[in-house]
Order: structure tokens, then sequence, then C-alpha cells
């Protein structure tokens, strides 16, 4: 049986990078937004906070919010033909208009 090497945030290099324009101090309104059911989010990463990154597989797709479970959203993926959900905290989600 082959061993799967490396963790959950391995070739992240350029995924989790920012932009020269993003980077500083993080504004607490990101922090403290807050999202309601039905709502239409996408992922995107800020680095430098680790707690509620969602699986690099899902950063970049949209989805929508189907609950809150304590400081983070439940949010409905499709990832290929399956429905799944991701546990993302506040700081990682943009809001589509």
């Amino acid at each position: 049986m082959v061993k799967r090497i490396g963790t959950a945030r391995r070739k992240t290099r350029g995924l989790y990078s920012i932009k020269h324009r993003d980077k500083g101090k993080i504004k607490i309104r990101d922090y403290l937004q807050s999202f309601n059911e039905g709502d239409k989010v996408i992922l995107r990463i800020r680095h430098n906070v680790q707690s509620g990154i969602p699986f690099r597989r899902f950063v970049g797709l949209s989805g929508i919010v189907i609950g809150k479970q304590g400081e983070a959203y439940k949010v409905s993926i499709k990832d290929m033909n399956k429905q799944k959900i991701a546990l993302v905290h506040p700081l990682h989600l943009k809001r589509m208009n």
C-alpha cells in the first residue's frame, strides 16, 4: 500500500499566497462579518490566520451558507457531482453580489 506523504497544506505556496497590495493588517470588519442562511459566498484564503481554513481543493469555489457552527459557517459546495459541506471561518469568506 502506498503511504501518502505530506499534510493537507502541501503544494499550496502559490495557492495561499496573497498579492502585494493585500498585505498588511487584517481589518476587524473581516473578522466580525456575518452571513445569513442562503447567502452566496466565495471561499478565499487569508493565509496568516490558520484557523478555519477550508481544504485546498475548495479554494476559489463559490457556495451557499447553510448554517453556523460555533464561530464558523457551514458552506455547501458542489465538488464535481457531489454536494459537500465545508466549515469555514468568516475571515476566509467573501460575499457574492
